[in-house]
C-alpha cells in the first residue's frame, strides 16, 4: 500500500465521518477487484478476500478453495484436491474450505492505481448512504451551505460533510449564486433513486418562507399564530395569511415585528422579495378585500358553486388592484383558492358618457346638429354657445369634417343664439 492510499483512508474517515473499518472494506474490495483485472483467468475465482497490513503496507490477496477427492479435482481456480489441501490442513476433509495465498510479486505496487479508482466509487456510494440516512427525516427543514459548483443551471451546495443539488426548477430566477457564496435553502426531498441518494434543496418553494417565519417569529413557533395560506411567486412577491385563536394576540404585527424587524429580516434573506401580510378570514369576501389592498373595491359579487369573485373598481385603482402582470390578483386567487377576476367599475364611466351625450344633444339641438356632429363637437371644446362662439371657423370644420362654410354657419347660428 502506498501512502496515497493511507491519506484517502484517513481522509475518509476525518472528512467525510465514514467509519475506517468500512473505508478498509471498501479499499479490500477494491484490491479483490484489481486482481480480478491484473490476472489471467481470476475472474473465475468465485471468492476472493483481500487482507492489509496498516502498519506493514502489505496487501494479500486470498482465494478460497474447494477441498474435493483427487479423482473429483476438476476446476483448478475453485478446487484443491485432497491430497495437496492435507499438507497445508492435515485434518482437511473433502467439503471443506482452505484459503490460499495467491498474492503476485509486487501486486500492492502495481495493482494500487485500479485500486484507487474503485475504492473512491465505493465510498461515494457510502458518502451518499450516509447522507439519505442523515437527512431522510430532515425534509421540510432550512439547512445552510456554500456554493460549491455548477452544472448547467443546477447549483451543487457543501453542506460540510455532504453535497447537496439546487436544481434550476428550485432556484429563484432573479437570484444570482456565486462560488463561496453561503446560503441558506430549503430540504424538499430526500430522494434515493437511480444515482443514489441525493438532497434537494430550494429557494423558491412557498415552504421556505413559512420556516423563515417559523425561525424568526416565536408566536408562529409557540402555534400562537398559525400561518394559514401562503402563495408565491418567487423573486417578486408573496402574500401569507396568519390567524390566532388568541383575541389579545395580533397576528399580523406579530410577523411584523416592533418596527418591522422580524419581515425585515426575512425579506432580506430572500433578497427584498415584496411580502404581502393579511390576516386570515373565514369569508373569502373579507380575504379578497384584505388581499387587494389598497386599491378600494366598489363591489363585489360571489358565484360560491363555481367559487368565482367578480371585483370592480375604480380606473386609479385598477393597477393597483390586478398588480404587475396581473401578479397581485393571481396570487390573491392563489391564498384563498378562488377564481378572483377584477374589471374596471364601468358604471361610472357609463354615468359620465350618458352626461356628455345628453349636454351634446341638447347643444347640437340648438344649433340644428345631429347627434354625431353635436358630440364631436362638445368633445372638441365646445360644451356651451359661449364657448362655441370663441373657436375658429376652420376648427369647427376640421373638429367636425365638415366644409368650412359649414362650419362658419354654425359659428353663425350660435352668435346669433347669444345675440
Amino acid at each position: 500500500m502506498t501512502n496515497d492510499i493511507v491519506a484517502l483512508i484517513d481522509f475518509y474517515e476525518r472528512e467525510k465521518a465514514i467509519d475506517r473499518s468500512r473505508v478498509i472494506a471498501a479499499l479490500e474490495y477494491a484490491f479483490c477487484a484489481a486482481y480480478r483485472k491484473m490476472v489471467p483467468g481470476a475472474e473465475k475465482i468465485f471468492t476472493l478476500k483481500a487482507e492489509i497490513d496498516l502498519k506493514k503496507g502489505n496487501t494479500k490477496i486470498f482465494g478460497s478453495m474447494q477441498v474435493v477427492a483427487d479423482e473429483d479435482y476438476r476446476d483448478k481456480f475453485n478446487q484443491v484436491p485432497l491430497s495437496t489441501a492435507i499438507k497445508k490442513n492435515p485434518l482437511a476433509q473433502p467439503g471443506d474450505s482452505i484459503d490460499f495465498n495467491i498474492t503476485p510479486k509486487d501486486f500492492g505496487r502495481i495493482a494500487v492505481q485500479t485500486a484507487k479508482q474503485t475504492m473512491q466509487q465505493r465510498l461515494r456510494m457510502a458518502e451518499k448512504e450516509m447522507i439519505f440516512e442523515e437527512f431522510k427525516d430532515r425534509a421540510g427543514e432550512i439547512v445552510s451551505g456554500v456554493v460549491n459548483r455548477f452544472e448547467r443551471s443546477d447549483v451543487y451546495i457543501d453542506l460540510g460533510k455532504f453535497e447537496a443539488l439546487m436544481p434550476a426548477r428550485e432556484r429563484v430566477q432573479t437570484e444570482e449564486y456565486n462560488i463561496n457564496d453561503r446560503i441558506r435553502a430549503y430540504v424538499v426531498a430526500v430522494e434515493n433513486e437511480g444515482r443514489g441518494p441525493e438532497v434537494i434543496l430550494s429557494r423558491s418553494h412557498p415552504h421556505f418562507v413559512r420556516r423563515l417565519f417559523e425561525a424568526e417569529v416565536s408566536e408562529i413557533a409557540d402555534r400562537t399564530v398559525e400561518i394559514r395560506g401562503i402563495a408565491r411567486e418567487p423573486g417578486h412577491r408573496t402574500k401569507i395569511a396568519v390567524w390566532s385563536r388568541d383575541e389579545k394576540v395580533d397576528p399580523v404585527g406579530a410577523c411584523v415585528g416592533m418596527r418591522g424587524a422580524r419581515v425585515k429580516n426575512i425579506v432580506r434573506e430572500l433578497n427584498n422579495e415584496k411580502v404581502d401580510i393579511l390576516r386570515w378570514s373565514e369569508d373569502p369576501r373579507d380575504m379578497v378585500e384584505e388581499a387587494l389592498k389598497p386599491a378600494a373595491i366598489r363591489s363585489m359579487t360571489v358565484d360560491a358553486e363555481k367559487k368565482i369573485i367578480h371585483v370592480t373598481v375604480s380606473e386609479e385603482d385598477l393597477s393597483k388592484a390586478i398588480g404587475r402582470r396581473g401578479q397581485n390578483a393571481r396570487l390573491t386567487s392563489r391564498l384563498i383558492d378562488w377564481d378572483v377576476q377584477v374589471r374596471r367599475d364601468e358604471s361610472q364611466q357609463k354615468m359620465f358618457d350618458d352626461r356628455v351625450n345628453n349636454a351634446a344633444h341638447t347643444l347640437g339641438e340648438s344649433l340644428g346638429l345631429n347627434d354625431e356632429l353635436a358630440e364631436k363637437l362638445f368633445r372638441a371644446g365646445g360644451i356651451s354657445l359661449e364657448l362655441v362662439t370663441e373657436m375658429p371657423a376652420d376648427y369647427i370644420a376640421d373638429s367636425l369634417g365638415i366644409p368650412e362654410h359649414e362650419a362658419a354657419d354654425i359659428l353663425a347660428k350660435a352668435q346669433a343664439l347669444l345675440g
